[in-house]
């Protein structure tokens, strides 16, 4: 199989396409104010194209036409995660990573103690340009819906064989959201299950998440049936020891689908359940944060297999109506953490 990498640019996108040699994974790079020049940066929550020397709004994108391929979009809500993208791509899955206000966090709602509405409000209006939140004023065009929109637009032009169009209604005004799976790790974890609280999605799938121990949304309903949230966590992790991820996934229902799963003593399906853990031995809580997600350095086998491969495939593959059988709220599970710390 052959790889192509496309940056946005009119000298080398006409170079791209003198290839004579048949092309299978396509990859992107593309900046979003060059898609769509209506867009604008936020200083105040970090939403800028470029700081200092850097260009902070690539976007990315990935296929891979020599697979069965699923008709369905995971949309990755972190930094451009090559290791990932070749993951999902072999699962038969379109990638796009987009530039949306993600570095709010740490820079507004920031009051002690944080009101339990607001960083789940600031999460939804990064994700959707809508007014949800006080703390920030995103306009519709900057919103993550928007960006993947304008990118998809962009791909249908440029990656015919891509096939993107089907993500799109025919008048290519509205992303066909049940064929989308929302994804991300940490801070883009708890905001991808935001955001499928909001609007309907074929599945959710957090990596080191969801967090967000002070805030009620979790607890909201779902315009996302509960049984499409997957989570997997290191129990090393801060996230994990504090109850922030256990806190997130009771409220967010994934209990009701099986127990939590340590995949180190068990293999696929995993009871089919939604939570799953891991205690693969790490140099500390911030190794441990990073672990479940791919990436160059992943935990390996001796014979070279990553260590958490079916567990990836699991997360992201598994039916979502293949259920395990519900369990009780965990009582040593601390839900109430705004009263525990302040």
């Amino acid at each position: 199989m052959k790889n192509i990498i496309i940056i946005a640019s009119i000298t080398l996108l006409i170079i791209s396409n003198l290839y004579a040699e048949k092309v299978d994974n396509y990859k992107f790079r593309v900046r979003a104010s060059e898609i769509d020049s209506r867009t604008k940066e936020y200083p105040k929550i970090g939403y800028v194209f470029n700081n200092k020397d850097k260009v902070e709004d690539y976007q990315n994108a990935a296929v891979d036409v020599s697979v069965k391929l699923r008709g369905q979009l995971v949309i990755w809500m972190m930094s451009n995660n090559g290791y990932l993208n070749d993951k999902l791509n072999s699962y038969g899955y379109h990638v796009i990573q987009p530039h949306y206000a993600r570095q709010w966090f740490g820079k507004v709602c920031r009051e002690v103690p944080v009101g339990e509405n607001s960083r789940g409000n600031m999460r939804l209006e990064a994700a959707t340009g809508e007014g949800f939140s006080d703390q920030a004023d995103i306009q519709l065009v900057d919103g993550m819906k928007e960006r993947v929109r304008q990118f998809l637009i962009w791909l249908i032009e440029n990656n015919k064989v891509g096939k993107w169009e089907q993500f799109l209604t025919k008048d290519k005004s509205e992303i066909l959201w049940e064929k989308v799976v929302m994804s991300g790790s940490s801070h883009g974890s708890t905001t991808s299950a935001r955001f499928a609280k909001h609007q309907r999605v074929a599945r959710v799938v957090m990596l080191c998440g969801a967090r967000d121990q002070y805030q009620a949304w979790q607890g909201l309903p779902s315009a996302t049936p509960e049984n499409r949230y997957f989570g997997f966590s290191h129990v090393l992790d801060s996230g994990w020891v504090s109850d922030h991820y256990c806190r997130s996934w009771e409220l967010l229902g994934m209990h009701k689908f099986g127990p939590i799963v340590d995949i180190d003593k068990n293999s696929p399906p995993y009871s089919n359940t939604r939570r799953l853990t891991s205690a693969l031995p790490v140099k500390d809580a911030k190794a441990a944060h990073g672990a479940v997600t791919p990436k160059k350095n992943s935990a390996k086998l001796e014979d070279g297999t990553l260590v958490y491969d079916k567990v990836w495939k699991y997360l992201y593959t598994h039916p979502v109506d293949s259920v395990g059988k519900g369990v009780e709220l965990d009582e040593s599970c601390i839900k109430d953490q705004r009263s525990r710390d302040f």
